[in-house]
């Protein structure tokens, strides 16, 4: 049976092994597509000229080399590697891994894979080992640490992030699978495009696609290089990398938010479409796109919160997949429509003003009098019917009389609010000259 805690796993059978761990790179000088951190200037770089490492969180999409850098940074600084994945791994486990690190000679790299996996308790392990130096922790997560770790790891740690791997970084990976094999992959040109951004960022998942091309047998009836159509019908579509309740969820809806506020229509139907396609909840969507017509659009198009209403009506209508063109519409409508955030600022000034005023009472002449006594007190005395006056504007006073006037919403010159900003302004004119 194998030992979980053996410095170092016994090396598959290079034959055997697949594409991704046979192409594994020896040296960091091989690692590709993390120039910010393996550069000459990269963080890494100058971690290890300084002689000693400091734990490390990486961060970052899955396939883009985090396991391999923490074997190599220990092998470059010369520190004993430990690895484990937060899924296999019991505090128990944990424990015996760090009595181990005491009783070794060597200062213990300890990379732990999924770190995001353990719970708060269990997290809590590290932060004695990693304070005496008993350990140097590396952490893989593909999840933020600002809401996965605790603050305690994330204080002892400098947090690294890894990006996904770029068209030239994935072609790179791609020549070295073909200098392995001594071949080129079977595909024109357009082919080895869709591949590439297929893998979607993904070194490891890339080169698993090109080990099914290479394992092809030679059928005759095959062309030579196959084109886009013929490498998708022996390839699986790549699903989207997406988590409905975690970061990709937030950066796209973020994203879609933003593009509606620019007034981008054709990057906000983008943003919109990548989350349909990656299994959002529509009706999530529209709930976002009901906020964000009275937030970002407001009275310069009040028709923007019934157009996006009624895109809802439709999904629920229609369902999935034609009530989606509703939804695409309201996204459009949304997009090129003026633009305030007026009622959103004059809702914000309204709850501070409320929450500070307490219970103050409104003026009695503007308080209902349905009985004697109330008449008595001089509830509703003076108040004046706004359509008996002339224009059918009174210009009283409705605020609180320990209050005073206040302004809150102010509209702006764009779409209908032109129009809003006019007429109140006349109001105030005739609010001013009918005190007088």
């Amino acid at each position: 049976m194998a030992d979980l805690f053996a410095e170092t796993e016994a090396p598959p059978e290079r034959a055997r092994a697949p594409l991704a761990e046979r192409l594994r790179p020896a040296s960091l000088d091989e690692v590709v597509g993390q120039p910010q951190l393996m550069g000459p200037d990269g963080a890494l770089r100058r971690m290890l000229a300084s002689g000693r490492l400091p734990s490390l969180i990486f961060w970052g999409p899955p396939g883009t080399g985090k396991t391999t850098i923490a074997r190599l940074l220990a092998e470059a600084a010369g520190y004993r590697f430990v690895g484990v994945s937060a899924v296999m791994t019991s505090t128990a486990d944990l424990k015996q891994i760090f009595a181990a690190a005491r009783a070794a000679r060597e200062r213990t790299l300890l990379f732990v894979d999924e770190i995001h996996r353990f719970n708060r308790s269990q997290q809590d392990a590290f932060l004695a080992p990693m304070e005496d130096g008993t350990i140097t922790l590396v952490g893989a997560t593909t999840e933020n640490p600002s809401f996965e770790l605790n603050a305690a790891i994330l204080s002892r740690a400098q947090v690294l992030v890894l990006n996904r791997l770029d068209e030239t970084a994935l072609d790179a990976l791609l020549a070295r699978a073909e200098a392995a094999e001594g071949r080129p992959l079977p595909l024109d040109p357009d082919a080895r495009a869709a591949l590439l951004a297929g893998a979607d960022g993904d070194g490891r998942y890339l080169l698993g696609q090109a080990e099914t091309l290479f394992a092809l047998p030679q059928a005759s009836d095959r062309p030579e290089c196959m084109d886009r159509a013929a490498m998708a019908a022996v390839l699986q579509r790549r699903v989207p990398v997406y988590d409905k309740d975690r970061d990709g969820h937030y950066d796209l809806i973020s994203a879609l938010h933003k593009s509606l506020r620019g007034s981008d229509p054709d990057a906000a139907l983008y943003w919109l479409t990548r989350m349909l396609v990656a299994g959002e909840e529509p009706l999530y969507l529209l709930r976002r796109m009901v906020r964000f017509a009275s937030e970002d659009i407001g009275l310069a198009d009040p028709q923007a919160l019934t157009i996006t209403l009624a895109a809802k009506d439709a999904y629920d209508f229609l369902g999935s997949p034609e009530g989606e063109l509703a939804i695409v519409e309201a996204c459009l409508y949304l997009a090129t429509a003026p633009k305030s955030n007026a009622a959103y600022v004059a809702a914000k000034r309204a709850m501070k003003a409320a929450r500070e005023s307490g219970s103050l009472p409104p003026p009695r002449h503007i308080v209902n009098a349905p009985t004697r006594l109330m008449k008595d007190l001089g509830h509703g005395k003076g108040y004046a019917y706004d359509h008996d006056a002339p224009d059918g504007f009174s210009g009283q006073d409705y605020w609180p009389e320990a209050m005073g006037r206040r302004r809150f919403y102010e509209p702006t010159g764009r779409g209908r609010e032109r129009a809003i900003a006019e007429r109140l302004a006349e109001w105030e004119r005739l609010r001013a000259e009918r005190r007088r």
